[in-house]
C-alpha cells in the first residue's frame, strides 16, 4: 500500500541500466581520487582569440581543448587508455574519450574516436556533431561502446569540486570543474586568474597512488 504523499517513480530501461552500472563500478573498482586546479588564463585567451568572429556553432569550446589535452596525456600514460575485462587490463591502441551528455532519460558518454591524432580544430567540430547526434538518438554502435576514457565536464555550472565515478570497464575517469576567478600568488605578488579545479578518478587495481599523480 502507498504511503499518503508518496507515488512510485518507475526507471526507464536507460535509468536502471546506469544505475547497475555505477553500482558495479563502486562495488567492484576500489576508486581513488587526486585533485588539483590549474591556471586558465593562457587557454582563456587562446580560445577567446580563437573565436574573434565566430558564432553560434563555429565557437570552440573549453571541452574541445580538455579532449586534446587528455588524448595527449593518454598517449604518455597508456595504462589509463585501457579496460578491465575482470581477470586482466587491455590497453587500447586507439583513444577512444568518453564525453558525459545529459539527456532526458540520464547521463551517457559517448565516445569521441580516435582522438590520438586529431587536431583541435577536428576536435572541436567531431565534438559538436557528437553531442548534436547524442540528443537526437543516433549515435553509432562504437561511439556507445568503444569508450577508453571519460571526461566528466560540470563546468557550465557552478559546481567548484566533484569527483566521478569510473565507467567500467574504463579505468579511469577526469571530473572537470567550472572556471574561477581566484586571487592567487603571482612570482610572489597577489592576482586575479581563472583557476579550473579537476579531479581523477583511478581503478586502484591498475593505478596505484604515485602514478595517479
Amino acid at each position: 500500500m502507498e504511503k499518503p504523499g508518496r507515488s512510485p517513480v518507475a526507471f526507464t530501461p536507460m535509468r536502471s541500466a546506469i544505475s547497475r552500472r555505477m553500482v558495479e563500478s563502486k562495488s567492484k573498482a576500489p576508486h581513488f581520487y587526486v585533485t588539483t586546479e590549474i591556471d586558465m588564463e593562457a587557454v582563456t585567451a587562446a580560445n577567446a582569440a580563437l573565436n574573434h568572429g565566430r558564432s553560434g556553432d563555429d565557437r570552440v569550446t573549453v571541452t574541445a581543448w580538455l579532449v586534446r589535452a587528455v588524448a595527449q596525456s593518454l598517449a604518455a600514460a597508456p595504462e589509463l587508455n585501457a579496460v578491465w575485462n575482470g581477470e586482466t587490463l587491455e590497453r587500447i591502441e586507439q583513444i577512444n574519450i568518453g564525453i558525459a551528455v545529459a539527456i532526458p532519460d540520464g547521463l551517457i558518454a559517448p565516445a569521441l574516436l580516435d582522438c590520438g591524432p586529431k587536431d583541435l580544430a577536428t576536435i572541436s567540430s567531431e565534438l559538436r556533431d557528437l553531442v548534436a547526434r547524442t540528443k537526437a538518438n543516433k549515435l553509432r554502435p562504437a561511439e556507445f561502446s568503444d569508450a577508453t576514457f571519460t571526461l566528466s565536464n560540470l563546468g557550465g555550472f557552478p559546481v567548484t569540486q566533484f569527483t566521478a565515478i569510473i565507467t567500467p570497464p574504463q579505468v579511469a575517469i577526469l571530473g572537470v570543474n567550472a572556471i574561477v576567478d581566484q586571487v592567487v600568488a603571482v612570482n610572489g605578488a597577489p592576482a586575479v586568474r581563472p583557476r579550473m579545479g579537476l579531479s581523477l578518478s583511478f581503478d586502484h587495481r591498475v593505478v596505484d597512488g604515485l602514478r595517479g599523480e
